[in-house]
């Protein structure tokens, strides 16, 4: 049996309920939109929308507000709490940044406290962003998607259906479809996780003398914690990742189980 514990430490994740009473971590796939939803109607969305159009003037969120005017900023690594923004000279300690040029298409995205959107990121909903992450310029994100605390969502990575556990980074690049990464996984450079077969049909999963088959129409990787890929791989759908471990640069994946601290290097 391979359960969400085996390959993810969810003490203190920021969003750990979603894996509740799930025997398998695949099970989490079909659960994402319900869940966001669900975590959305009791935190409430985000005050900035512009109902699908480019964001025209940088905003500021702070305490409820949405500050426009006199903002000063001193960028720094978000991830990290030190992109500063003051208004009039205060310090905003927690604010979050939305940069013109940006776009919330919908109602149902919540931003938490600290994070910035730059310019050219589109954001739809069902989507929560957590604290002191950062969606770099020309991301999409195509709803159904939970980023944990202090994530990256990197220039030009498109992220749909999936979970991003705390301090997950996909910096340049990525397609992360219907897949989990888990705490401090970063993905290389133009990493793929392809999610769905040429063939249907159920996608066979083999951790030690026990086979399971997981009927889901599309299934991308499930990475563990810490697990790194090199620049230009390639998990196959129906990929799962023991913690730790190391995918090499231009690497393509078979699906299947790999236990923690494996080494996929071929070359």
């Amino acid at each position: 049996m391979l359960s969400c514990n085996d390959l993810f430490n969810l003490s203190n994740a920021s969003d750990a309920g979603i894996f509740d009473g799930l025997s398998f971590p695949w099970e989490v796939l079909p659960r994402i939109k319900e869940y966001v939803l669900f975590r959305l109607d009791r935190t409430g969305v985000t005050t900035v929308r512009q109902d699908g159009e480019v964001l025209r003037k940088t905003c500021v969120l702070y305490q409820g507000e949405v500050l426009t005017d006199h903002l000063h900023f001193e960028p720094g690594d978000v991830t990290k709490g030190r992109f500063k923004v003051y208004y009039r000279d205060e310090l905003l300690v927690g604010a979050s940044v939305v940069y013109a040029g940006a776009c919330l298409f919908d109602n149902d995205i919540s931003l938490g406290t600290g994070v910035v959107v730059e310019p050219g990121a589109l954001i739809k909903g069902p989507t929560m962003i957590g604290d002191f992450s950062e969606v770099r310029q020309g991301a999409y994100i195509r709803g159904n998607c939970l980023v944990g605390r202090s994530c990256v969502v990197g220039h030009v990575t498109e992220i749909k259906n999936a979970v991003m556990l705390d301090q997950a980074k996909a910096g340049h690049f990525a397609y992360i479809g219907d897949s989990i990464l888990g705490r401090d996984t970063n993905l290389g450079a133009g990493t793929k996780l392809a999610n769905l077969k040429f063939i249907p049909g159920p996608t066979r999963i083999q951790v030690g003398g026990e086979v399971h088959l997981v009927n889901l129409h599309k299934f991308g990787a499930i990475l563990g914690d810490y697990v790194q890929t090199g620049c230009n791989s390639v998990t196959n759908p129906g990929t799962v990742l023991g913690r730790r471990s190391l995918v090499g640069p231009n690497e393509t994946v078979a699906s299947g189980y790999y236990p923690p601290h494996s080494i996929i290097l071929t070359g």
